[in-house]
């Protein structure tokens, strides 16, 4: 019985933080803005450019969203008309290691469920 409430309490610890990150990346633009800001610093146009089907409301959102969330800096330039770019932020940077091993997964499942058809 003791066994069985510390593998369940360590089920949920091990849940937590995970929740905590999903919640974080959660939705479906999330993940592709990132992945785009891990090739540089860009302005809005160049993302949505990279993201063809998000709407720009939807990519505004998302972006206050990652910079509320300390992954995404928006840096305001003094230029005529201002020039405004985003980048990652240290910590988005730490997304770098997770995004590739979610990339190679995602290949392998792809060639999984390919190979099966």
């Amino acid at each position: 019985m003791t066994e069985e409430i510390l593998d369940k309490k360590a089920c949920v610890a091990a849940m937590l933080p995970v929740t905590d990150a999903l919640e974080v990346l959660r939705g479906k633009w999330k993940l592709a803005i990132i992945v785009s800001l891990l090739h540089g610093t860009k302005r809005f146009g160049q993302i949505a450019a990279d993201i063809p089907k998000v709407t720009d409301r939807m990519l505004s959102k998302e972006l206050k969203d990652l910079e509320m969330n300390h992954l995404v800096k928006r840096t305001i330039h003094n230029t005529f008309p201002v020039t405004v770019e985003y980048s990652l932020t240290e910590h988005g940077q730490t997304l770098r290691g997770i995004i590739t091993e979610l990339r190679i997964w995602g290949q392998a499942h792809r060639d999984h469920i390919i190979a099966k058809q």
